[in-house]
């Protein structure tokens, strides 16, 4: 059974035009207040996400959340954390989701973030950033 694309899928061209925007819009500027090349581009192995995926879905099911979802952030490492004492850029992942009495009392979901369930980080990023461009 093979499975069909998913409908928010882009092409690799528009991931080359998005990530080739950021850089001509925002890296720069960021480098230069940083005074480094900062890390733009995050890496999880597929068992690593889908064994969070796994953990949110069980974890809301328990707490009877309807629509659980995950929220990406922009996080940044203390200096104190990185071994050459930058302080780079990371992303971390954040479970999402509605109880479900709320769900039925207001008719949609209030995509809150839910402070119940561990957040994810721990990816690996490449230095300088390999990127699709």
């Amino acid at each position: 059974m093979s499975l069909q694309k998913p409908n928010k899928c882009i092409s690799i061209e528009e991931a080359k035009e998005l990530e080739k925007n950021w850089c001509d819009t925002r890296q720069g500027a960021i480098d230069k207040c940083m005074t480094f090349e900062d890390s733009r581009e995050f890496w999880w192995s597929l068992e690593e996400l889908q064994e969070y995926l796994n953990y949110v879905r069980e974890e809301s099911n328990k707490q009877r959340i309807v629509n659980p979802g995950i929220r990406v952030y922009l996080g940044a490492y203390s200096k104190k954390k990185c071994k050459d004492g930058k302080g780079y850029s990371t992303i971390f992942l954040s479970a999402t989701g509605t109880p479900r009495e709320s769900f039925i009392d207001r008719g949609l979901p209030d995509l809150q973030n839910n402070e119940r369930i561990a957040a994810y980080n721990g990816s690996h990023s490449g230095r300088p950033p390999s990127g699709l461009i």
